[in-house]
Protein backbone atom coordinates (compact mmCIF):
# COMPACT_ATOMS: atom_id res chain seq x y z
CA UNK A 1 0.00 0.00 0.00
CA UNK A 2 1.61 3.39 -0.80
CA UNK A 3 1.32 6.04 1.94
CA UNK A 4 -1.37 8.29 0.73
CA UNK A 5 -0.69 11.82 1.57
CA UNK A 6 -3.70 14.30 2.64
CA UNK A 7 -3.48 17.91 3.57
CA UNK A 8 -5.67 18.91 6.41
CA UNK A 9 -5.07 22.15 7.96
CA UNK A 10 -1.79 22.04 6.30
CA UNK A 11 -0.48 19.32 8.09
CA UNK A 12 0.28 16.10 6.35
CA UNK A 13 -2.29 13.18 7.53
CA UNK A 14 -0.48 9.45 5.48
CA UNK A 15 -1.22 6.41 6.20
CA UNK A 16 1.24 3.15 5.89
CA UNK A 17 1.87 -0.56 6.94
CA UNK A 18 3.27 0.06 10.74
CA UNK A 19 7.08 -1.14 10.92
CA UNK A 20 8.64 -2.81 13.75
CA UNK A 21 9.25 -0.30 15.68
CA UNK A 22 6.04 0.87 15.54
CA UNK A 23 4.30 -1.53 17.21
CA UNK A 24 4.53 -0.51 20.67
CA UNK A 25 2.89 3.04 19.93
CA UNK A 26 0.40 0.57 18.11
CA UNK A 27 -0.58 -1.54 21.22
CA UNK A 28 -0.64 1.65 23.59
CA UNK A 29 -3.12 2.69 20.84
CA UNK A 30 -5.39 -0.27 21.10
CA UNK A 31 -5.02 -0.63 24.74
CA UNK A 32 -6.35 2.85 25.29
CA UNK A 33 -9.43 2.22 22.73
CA UNK A 34 -10.09 -1.06 24.23
CA UNK A 35 -10.36 -0.76 27.85
CA UNK A 36 -13.33 -0.42 28.23
CA UNK A 37 -14.40 -2.96 25.48
CA UNK A 38 -17.60 -5.18 26.69
CA UNK A 39 -15.47 -8.51 25.51
CA UNK A 40 -12.81 -7.70 27.00
CA UNK A 41 -14.16 -6.48 29.79
CA UNK A 42 -15.81 -9.87 30.13
CA UNK A 43 -13.00 -12.12 29.15
CA UNK A 44 -10.47 -10.75 31.11
CA UNK A 45 -12.44 -10.15 34.06
CA UNK A 46 -12.36 -6.52 34.92
CA UNK A 47 -12.94 -7.19 38.53
CA UNK A 48 -9.19 -8.47 39.03
CA UNK A 49 -6.55 -5.91 39.98
CA UNK A 50 -4.38 -7.13 37.12
CA UNK A 51 -7.45 -6.65 34.42
CA UNK A 52 -4.90 -4.16 32.62
CA UNK A 53 -1.77 -5.94 32.94
CA UNK A 54 -3.26 -8.76 31.29
CA UNK A 55 -5.50 -7.31 28.54
CA UNK A 56 -1.59 -5.05 27.72
CA UNK A 57 0.33 -8.39 27.43
CA UNK A 58 -2.85 -10.09 25.52
CA UNK A 59 -2.88 -6.79 22.85
CA UNK A 60 0.88 -6.87 22.92
CA UNK A 61 0.78 -10.88 21.73
CA UNK A 62 -1.77 -10.47 19.27
CA UNK A 63 0.21 -7.54 17.43
CA UNK A 64 3.48 -9.40 17.38
CA UNK A 65 1.29 -12.55 16.23
CA UNK A 66 -0.35 -10.27 13.20
CA UNK A 67 3.51 -9.12 12.48
CA UNK A 68 4.93 -12.68 12.54
CA UNK A 69 2.46 -13.91 10.14
CA UNK A 70 2.60 -11.04 8.26
CA UNK A 71 -1.28 -9.47 8.34
CA UNK A 72 -1.98 -6.17 7.28
CA UNK A 73 -0.98 -3.78 10.23
CA UNK A 74 -1.77 -0.15 9.21
CA UNK A 75 -1.26 2.88 10.98
CA UNK A 76 -2.33 6.81 10.93
CA UNK A 77 0.09 10.05 10.70
CA UNK A 78 -0.40 13.66 11.40
CA UNK A 79 3.33 14.35 10.51
CA UNK A 80 5.47 12.08 12.48
CA UNK A 81 2.89 11.13 14.91
CA UNK A 82 0.80 7.96 14.56
CA UNK A 83 -2.27 9.04 15.42
CA UNK A 84 -4.39 5.57 14.38
CA UNK A 85 -4.15 1.88 14.01
CA UNK A 86 -5.79 -0.83 12.87
CA UNK A 87 -5.06 -4.31 12.00
CA UNK A 88 -6.20 -6.85 9.72
CA UNK A 89 -6.53 -10.99 8.77
CA UNK A 90 -5.73 -11.73 5.19
CA UNK A 91 -8.29 -13.91 3.46
CA UNK A 92 -5.39 -15.72 1.26
CA UNK A 93 -4.32 -17.18 5.22
CA UNK A 94 -7.74 -18.05 5.79
CA UNK A 95 -9.12 -16.20 8.30
CA UNK A 96 -9.06 -18.69 11.21
CA UNK A 97 -9.52 -18.54 15.06
CA UNK A 98 -6.57 -21.40 15.48
CA UNK A 99 -3.56 -19.31 16.25
CA UNK A 100 -0.09 -20.48 16.61
CA UNK A 101 0.85 -22.27 19.72
CA UNK A 102 4.11 -20.18 20.60
CA UNK A 103 1.35 -17.25 20.96
CA UNK A 104 -1.33 -19.33 22.45
CA UNK A 105 1.13 -19.98 25.52
CA UNK A 106 2.40 -16.55 25.79
CA UNK A 107 -1.45 -15.07 26.24
CA UNK A 108 -1.75 -18.20 28.64
CA UNK A 109 0.93 -16.50 30.54
CA UNK A 110 -0.45 -13.23 29.92
CA UNK A 111 -4.47 -13.39 29.71
CA UNK A 112 -4.92 -16.81 32.08
CA UNK A 113 -6.21 -20.01 30.57
CA UNK A 114 -10.17 -18.78 30.99
CA UNK A 115 -8.97 -15.64 29.00
CA UNK A 116 -6.97 -17.47 26.21
CA UNK A 117 -10.08 -19.74 25.92
CA UNK A 118 -12.70 -17.24 25.92
CA UNK A 119 -10.23 -15.20 23.13
CA UNK A 120 -10.53 -18.57 20.77
CA UNK A 121 -13.81 -19.00 21.18
CA UNK A 122 -15.24 -15.36 20.52
CA UNK A 123 -13.18 -15.21 17.24
CA UNK A 124 -14.92 -18.33 16.07
CA UNK A 125 -18.55 -17.40 16.97
CA UNK A 126 -17.58 -13.75 15.14
CA UNK A 127 -16.67 -15.80 12.09
CA UNK A 128 -19.16 -18.39 11.55
CA UNK A 129 -21.55 -15.42 11.30
CA UNK A 130 -19.92 -14.12 8.40
CA UNK A 131 -21.89 -14.25 5.47
CA UNK A 132 -19.33 -14.46 3.25
CA UNK A 133 -16.35 -17.26 1.56
CA UNK A 134 -13.29 -15.30 1.33
CA UNK A 135 -12.79 -11.95 3.55
CA UNK A 136 -10.47 -9.61 5.84
CA UNK A 137 -11.78 -9.16 8.95
CA UNK A 138 -10.38 -5.48 11.12
CA UNK A 139 -9.56 -7.43 14.24
CA UNK A 140 -8.04 -3.83 15.54
CA UNK A 141 -8.61 -0.03 14.91
CA UNK A 142 -7.93 2.62 17.19
CA UNK A 143 -7.80 6.53 17.00
CA UNK A 144 -5.88 8.59 19.68
CA UNK A 145 -8.54 10.16 22.00
CA UNK A 146 -7.15 13.79 21.37
CA UNK A 147 -7.58 13.04 17.84
CA UNK A 148 -11.41 10.94 17.73
CA UNK A 149 -14.49 13.31 15.92
CA UNK A 150 -11.94 14.58 13.83
CA UNK A 151 -12.32 12.86 10.87
CA UNK A 152 -9.18 10.75 11.18
CA UNK A 153 -10.55 7.60 11.58
CA UNK A 154 -12.22 7.39 7.85
CA UNK A 155 -9.06 8.23 6.75
CA UNK A 156 -7.92 5.10 7.88
CA UNK A 157 -11.01 3.16 6.73
CA UNK A 158 -9.47 4.72 3.44
CA UNK A 159 -6.80 2.75 4.33
CA UNK A 160 -8.79 0.14 4.57
CA UNK A 161 -10.52 -0.03 1.59
CA UNK A 162 -6.99 0.21 -0.49
CA UNK A 163 -6.16 -2.99 0.99
CA UNK A 164 -9.26 -4.78 -0.02
CA UNK A 165 -8.23 -3.50 -3.24
CA UNK A 166 -5.25 -4.64 -3.57
CA UNK A 167 -7.38 -8.17 -2.66
CA UNK A 168 -9.39 -9.19 -5.75
CA UNK A 169 -9.95 -12.50 -4.37
CA UNK A 170 -11.77 -10.87 -1.25
CA UNK A 171 -15.54 -10.46 -0.84
CA UNK A 172 -15.34 -7.46 1.61
CA UNK A 173 -14.14 -6.56 5.01
CA UNK A 174 -15.90 -7.54 8.11
CA UNK A 175 -15.93 -6.42 12.00
CA UNK A 176 -17.21 -6.88 14.94
CA UNK A 177 -19.12 -3.71 17.14
CA UNK A 178 -19.80 -4.10 20.60
CA UNK A 179 -21.04 -0.47 21.17
CA UNK A 180 -23.06 2.08 19.91
CA UNK A 181 -20.16 4.57 18.89
CA UNK A 182 -18.32 2.16 17.09
CA UNK A 183 -21.66 0.72 15.18
CA UNK A 184 -22.66 4.27 14.25
CA UNK A 185 -18.95 4.90 12.85
CA UNK A 186 -18.79 1.47 10.79
CA UNK A 187 -22.46 2.51 9.27
CA UNK A 188 -21.22 5.63 8.48
CA UNK A 189 -18.49 4.13 6.24
CA UNK A 190 -20.75 1.97 4.70
CA UNK A 191 -20.67 -1.31 6.39
CA UNK A 192 -24.00 -3.15 6.74
CA UNK A 193 -25.52 -4.66 9.56
CA UNK A 194 -25.51 -8.98 9.44
CA UNK A 195 -26.92 -9.94 12.73
CA UNK A 196 -26.60 -9.31 16.30
CA UNK A 197 -23.85 -11.88 17.87
CA UNK A 198 -23.75 -12.94 21.38
CA UNK A 199 -20.15 -13.63 22.79
CA UNK A 200 -20.22 -14.67 26.21
CA UNK A 201 -22.85 -12.16 28.09
CA UNK A 202 -21.87 -9.58 25.43
CA UNK A 203 -23.58 -8.80 22.56
CA UNK A 204 -22.28 -7.06 19.45
CA UNK A 205 -23.38 -6.09 16.08
CA UNK A 206 -21.41 -8.27 12.90
CA UNK A 207 -21.12 -5.65 10.45
CA UNK A 208 -19.66 -6.29 6.76
CA UNK A 209 -18.29 -3.72 3.82
CA UNK A 210 -18.99 -5.88 0.62
CA UNK A 211 -16.57 -5.59 -2.46
CA UNK A 212 -19.81 -5.59 -4.60
CA UNK A 213 -22.14 -3.26 -3.05
CA UNK A 214 -24.36 -3.63 -5.69
CA UNK A 215 -25.14 -7.12 -5.07
CA UNK A 216 -26.36 -6.41 -1.31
Amino acid sequence: MSSAVIDKANVDIKAAYLSAEDLKLAASLLYQAYHDDPVFLEIFSADKVDYEQRLRASIREELNAFWQAKQPMIGLYLGETMVGAACLNNPEDGVSSERFWHWRLKMLLGAGYFGTKQMIEKEKIVLDAVPLKKFHMLSFIAIHPLHQHHGFGHYLMAAVNTILAEHKESEGVAVYATSKKYKAFFKDVNYQFIKEVTVGNVSGSLMVYYRDKTAH
